[in-house]
């Protein structure tokens, strides 16, 4: 076990205060976090800066993403799938904040979690799926996969 951090990057300061810790937390799972470019939590949205790897502790930097906006409308993934890590594949389009679902997976396995998180394209809904951004959204306990339909 280890412990993750996620600090408070501002720019052009050089301190960066601890936002959320945890003390007891899988390998695999951080590596699935240190993949996400952005973390949903407590109903306010983050955007990676960086991460860094320091002795005794794994290090996540965020900023406070301006023009990103949760949609509380969207619950959890469906409670029917399989127990396991969920991901949803959901159609990044400019202009809107509702962003259609095409497909939710569930891995038993966080090292095929990990493969699809950190795909450039995922198929799904008969097509292939370019990655635009991830995120980990705590809220919801999913990790998602935006993207946009390959031409």
């Amino acid at each position: 076990m280890a412990r993750l951090e996620y600090r408070l990057y501002e720019e052009g300061s050089s301190e960066f205060p601890l936002l959320y810790y945890y003390d007891r937390i899988e390998r695999d799972e951080i590596a699935l976090r240190f993949a996400c470019d952005y973390l949903v939590k407590e109903g306010s949205v983050y955007e990676k800066t960086s991460n860094a790897v320091e002795d005794g502790c794994y290090v996540i930097y965020v900023k406070q993403a301006e023009d990103e906006k949760i949609v509380p409308f969207w619950g959890k993934p469906d409670g029917a799938l399989p127990e396991g890590i969920k991901l949803e594949l959901r159609e990044y389009r400019e202009f809107t904040t509702d962003y259609r679902l095409v497909y939710t997976f569930s891995f038993a396995d966080s090292l095929e979690a990990m493969l699809h998180l950190s795909a450039n394209y995922l198929y799904a809904d008969g097509r292939e799926w370019n990655r635009t951004s991830t995120e980990i959204d705590e809220d919801r306990e999913t990790f998602v996969f935006y993207a946009e339909p390959s031409a």
